[in-house]
């Protein structure tokens, strides 16, 4: 057998086999991933001071409201656009976001002040839904809470460029 026809012989056998294997296998594992976006419903964000979360927006309904510097409540229609949501959803599994505990707070932490800044962000999908309440003064877990404001911001900055789009 020439050189030629060992080399040809070995990508048919070995591998081409490995090949469609690795595309039948991870093509199964992007079609039952936990959180797609084709699934996507909604977000909901609320954040305020203590146990009052005032400041609202729902991406199903568009409602956004909040209060502005002369402590009045402005409530508005919000819409953000597809795009958007696929950049939040992508950011969420980047920073790990389905792997959060329902709760981060810094009720343990000495000198915790009970006004001190909440967030509520949660993912809505067909099937399921992640939700995370977030306090500010939360010092347990740096990274964890490196990540969460990072998703809070990166949020927060969405709905604020999509209001100026208005």
């Amino acid at each position: 057998m020439t050189d030629r026809g060992k080399k040809i012989f070995l990508a048919i056998c070995i591998i081409t086999p490995f090949l469609l294997y690795c595309v039948y296998y991870y093509s199964i594992m992007v079609k039952n991933a936990p959180y797609r976006f084709s699934d996507f419903d909604s977000i909901t964000f609320r954040y305020g001071l203590g146990d009052s979360l005032i400041n609202t927006y729902s991406s199903k309904t568009g409602d956004y409201q909040y209060i502005n510097s002369r402590d009045s409540l402005v409530k508005e229609t919000v819409k953000l656009r597809k795009d958007d949501l696929l950049y939040l959803h992508r950011k969420a599994a980047e920073l790990g976001f389905w792997n959060f505990p329902r709760e981060i707070s810094g009720d343990n932490v000495p000198g915790h002040s009970k006004n001190s800044p909440h967030y509520y962000v949660e993912f809505k999908y067909k099937d399921k839904t992640k939700h995370v309440v977030f306090d500010i003064q939360n010092n347990e877990s740096p990274k964890l809470n490196d990540a969460a404001k990072s998703l809070i911001t990166e949020i927060s900055n969405k709905i604020n460029d999509a209001r100026d789009r208005k």
